[in-house]
């Protein structure tokens, strides 16, 4: 059986790249789960603040989500302008790069990675809240549901984007559609009979202090967070690219704003405060929310259910957009090369990878547990909205500096409210935050941005090493010394003696002793009488050089050891002369063949190619243990399993 098949279907061709492209129906659900599932955590992290105000603290939660439904608008007009402008992966990295510099791009890089990192985990987190909530006895489990959760999603996204999008798009619009239904009820109930008996709060006489109402709106802003991914996210669509972006990112902030504006006003009608997730007991206010208002039966479970799949797979988004993301800046030599390179299923496998580990490792530290990761979360997301802001206004004043015209005016106008609103956003969002935890997120953005320095700056190198301005040097071309790694007489041996002697007269057979003991001079002396009946004889009969045997001992048995000593020696005795090492290697086909071998072929030749010297060439020579397909077989096979055979950017 094919496991790899199995789990993550048949390897795609490239011709299928056009194909697999998503429209507005699976755009939502790929890209739009992180906003639509902030909706529950926002609210809730906003409310999580006014707790210790009691019953008046949710006379706030209105005013202060009108506030972000504001600011969720300016975001909408603005990256439509994005991208019209951008139609391409990358979001605010790409806007920064053309606008604003480099350091300005690598910054909104920095803090866009961290912050679908802390988006993976914190969406995850707040699914498995939401699953407590409707069955407390499983919260001992909070941090293996979590883990088993991004298993489950890092699965369905290595499978492809558009695999993923259909899969996700029924937990999706069931999740719209069912709290459209349970909002509306709720504010009829609410404006005409009256919100129902609920819990007491404590009564806590005076108003909120102008700090604790910003600490609220910082924390509430994480409803937010999702809005960039269409923009970085683009190149996903299909042609246009840019109507169906438009439609996505609609349909999106259209959706967020109303779910927004009724869980807030039913949060205060119904009085409905925070708990303490780590705490027995625990209710999400969502759950407290639909218990107000239709009880605990089906409909609560489905609302709630599909509460759980939008939260839990709200990492999708990420998932979509930041191997995206990651593409980008490796294509700029920003990020390791294999970030660019597409995987069997025409997604950016190693991207998806590493955001798996990474958002893992979070979730691991902070125990699962949504208001310790709250903290650390929406710092990125506000500073690359700014950035990006900040850079389209650019965009449109050259625009305008080129072409004077009211269009380029009064975009560049958006757009500069966009920036204000969101800058003024960030500062409060990092005032508010920072003693919570927002101070780590600042200490690792300038960290990213070392890394991707580091990694430029190790490119650049190597580009200026491998540079080569002059033609070819022909020059007198001179036979190489060929080593052969000879471990016993066979037809392995055999086929590299006969590839050697066509490389040159000069051969040595190089065998290799561990030991010296009476075993071990029985079979050198075995080996040496083979010799000369089975090579050297053969060879002069047929007018050839024959091979010398050598016979190296390794004392501590380190096999490369004594060989790298010979080669010292032949550089010293033919400076200059190149020198070819033949490895004879058994090539298993099957996983159990594996341990049944000391695989020293393999550590030699890491060895000799850490050790070597620029004359010298390693080459392998294969023995397999099973018989190859001919090429017109492994074509058709190729042709069947739909193997890529279209070519990637160089390692």
């Amino acid at each position: 059986m094919n496991f790899k098949r199995l789990f993550f279907g048949p390897v795609l061709p490239n011709r299928d790249e056009r194909a697999r492209k998503i429209g507005a129906l699976e755009g939502v659900p790929a890209m739009g789960l992180d906003g639509l599932g902030s909706s529950a955590y926002g609210p809730e992290a906003a409310l999580t603040v006014l707790i210790p105000l009691g019953a008046a603290g949710t006379g706030y939660v209105e005013p202060i989500t009108a506030v972000i439904v504001v600011l969720l608008a300016i975001l909408y007009l603005s990256y439509r302008q994005t991208i019209r402008a951008y139609p391409s992966n990358g979001g605010a990295y790409t806007v920064a790069k053309a606008n604003l510099g480099r350091e300005a791009s690598l910054l909104a890089a920095a803090a866009l990675m961290i912050d679908y990192v802390l988006n993976v985990a914190v969406g995850i987190s707040a699914g498995v809240a939401a699953l407590i909530s409707a069955i407390p006895s499983l919260q001992p489990y909070t941090l293996w549901l979590c883990l088993c959760i991004l298993a489950l999603v890092t699965l369905i996204n290595l499978r492809g984007t558009l695999d993923a999008g259909r899969l996700f798009a029924l937990p999706t619009y069931t999740f719209a559609g069912s709290f459209f239904i349970l909002l509306a009820i709720g504010i009829y109930k609410a404006a005409t009979s009256g919100p129902p008996p609920s819990a007491p709060l404590a009564q806590v006489a005076g108003t909120a202090s102008a700090w604790v109402l910003m600490h609220a709106f910082a924390s509430g802003c994480t409803a937010m967070t999702g809005v960039e991914a269409v923009s970085n996210g683009v190149g996903a669509f299909r042609e246009p690219a840019v109507k169906y972006a438009h439609r996505t990112l609609t349909a999106i902030v259209l959706i967020l704003g109303i779910l927004l504006a009724g869980i807030a006003y039913l949060a205060n009608a119904f009085h409905i405060a925070a708990m303490d997730q780590s705490q027995a007991g625990y209710q999400s206010v969502l759950s407290q929310l639909a218990t107000s208002v239709v009880g605990r039966g089906a409909f609560y479970y489905v609302a709630i259910g599909s509460l759980l799949c939008v939260l839990a797979l709200s990492a999708n988004t990420s998932f979509t957009d930041f191997p995206r993301l990651c593409r980008t800046i490796a294509q700029d030599d920003f990020l390791p090369r294999p970030f660019a390179v597409v995987g069997r299923r025409l997604v950016f496998s190693v991207g998806i990878a590493y955001l798996a580990l990474t958002a893992g490792l979070l979730l691991i530290v902070f125990n699962g547990i949504t208001e310790h990761l709250i903290p650390l979360f929406a710092i990125g997301a506000f500073l690359t909205f700014t950035l990006s802001q900040a850079g389209m206004v650019v965009h449109w004043r050259r625009e305008y500096a080129r072409e004077p015209s009211s269009t380029a005016r009064a975009r560049m106008g958006i757009n500069a409210v966009g920036a204000l609103a969101t800058g003024v956003a960030f500062v409060i969002i990092l005032l508010a935050k920072f003693t919570a935890g927002a101070w780590i997120t600042l200490l690792v953005i300038p960290a990213v941005m070392v890394l991707l320095h580091s990694v430029n700056r190790y490119y650049a190198g190597l580009k200026e090493q491998m540079r080569e301005e002059a033609p070819l040097a022909i020059g007198a071309i001179e036979s190489p010394t060929v080593l052969v790694v000879v471990e016993e007489w066979s037809r392995l041996t055999d086929k590299a003696l006969t590839f050697a002697m066509h490389l040159s007269k000069e051969v040595i057979a190089v065998h290799l002793m561990a030991l010296s003991g009476p075993d071990d001079v029985g079979k050198r002396q075995a080996l040496e009488a083979r010799w000369a009946d089975f090579v050297e004889a053969p060879a002069r009969a047929a007018g050839h050089t024959p091979p010398r045997l050598l016979v190296l001992q390794a004392q501590y048995r380190r096999m490369h050891e004594p060989l790298i000593r010979l080669l010292r020696k032949i550089e010293t005795n033919h400076p200059g002369r190149p020198v070819a090492i033949l490895i004879p290697e058994l090539i298993k086909r099957k996983w159990w063949q594996y341990p049944l071998h000391t695989h020293r072929a393999r550590r030699l030749r890491t060895k000799l190619l850490q050790c070597g010297s620029e004359q010298v060439v390693v080459i392998n020579v294969p023995w397999f243990l099973e018989p190859v397909a001919s090429a017109a077989t492994v074509d058709k096979k190729d042709a069947r399993a739909g193997t890529l055979h279209g070519a990637s950017r160089p390692a």
